[in-house]
């Protein structure tokens, strides 16, 4: 069974950084494109950032400005999302995602696995 455990979320002010966490179990991580997706109170789930297995492909939402960075440990089964420059607008419930398929992509319907989400919120 495919789990995705994040964690790493939490309040922080804005200006702040959070690093947010995903460990996956019962897959084959290494060779699995992942992804983080935020969902905000009241609006969709939006796409946030995703990587290839090998780490040589990754794609932003447009919102971002490079204030985040993914990036993935394939030895210890672990996707990252390292945030800066937090503003309010970036609270929301923050999911890992994980495809089937080596290549990064930017749709939910591309991801075949998901986690529960950890909160994260940023107060002014």
């Amino acid at each position: 069974q495919v789990q995705l455990v994040e964690s790493g979320g939490g309040l922080v002010q804005a200006g702040g950084s959070l690093r947010l966490s995903c460990v996956v179990t019962g897959h084959a991580f290494s060779d699995a494109a992942m992804g983080w997706f935020r969902q905000a109170p009241g609006k969709e789930r939006e796409f946030v950032a995703a990587i290839s297995w090998s780490s040589s492909t990754t794609f932003y939402g447009d919102f971002l400005k490079d204030r985040f960075t993914i990036s993935r440990d394939n030895a210890k089964n672990t996707v990252y999302l390292q945030m800066n420059s937090l503003k309010p607008e970036d609270t929301a419930v923050y999911y890992c995602a994980g495809r089937s398929s080596a290549v990064a992509a930017s749709h939910e319907s591309a991801f075949d696995y998901w986690g529960q989400g950890t909160q994260v919120t940023v107060s002014s």
